[in-house]
């Protein structure tokens, strides 16, 4: 009976770490994604890089939590020689649940300017 319970227990908190390191990393690539779709749109010929900022809060409010889409920001740069749109968001890492850290995650996105 004793086995029972103190296998049963690792197993269990094995299981909610695997499913934390999980959503951490769901969490991450979500964010990675509407960065990036913000970019793309802020990048567009007939757009400015603040609409990608707008677009960007809009998809994390929707897919994670309005509390991952406060501090968005975008602006134009250059790497390689190539005029970029750079959307940054800065989040929380998830540690319980959603809840953690605030302002571990650093995620850029990125899309080529077509005004050049």
């Amino acid at each position: 009976m004793a086995d029972f319970v103190m296998v049963s227990v690792l197993v269990v908190v094995l299981f909610l770490a695997v499913f934390q390191l999980g959503l951490t990393l769901h969490t991450r690539n979500t964010l990675i994604s509407c960065a990036s779709e913000g970019a793309r749109l802020g990048a567009r010929l007939d757009a400015v890089p603040g609409q990608g900022v707008a677009r960007t809060q809009s998809l994390i409010s929707q897919s994670l939590s309005p509390q991952y889409a406060r501090k968005v920001s975008a602006r134009e740069s250059v790497v390689d020689g190539v005029r970029v749109v750079e959307v940054r968001v800065v989040a929380p890492i998830p540690v319980i649940g959603l809840l953690g850290p605030g302002d571990q995650l650093d995620i850029v996105g990125r899309a080529f300017l077509e005004s050049q």
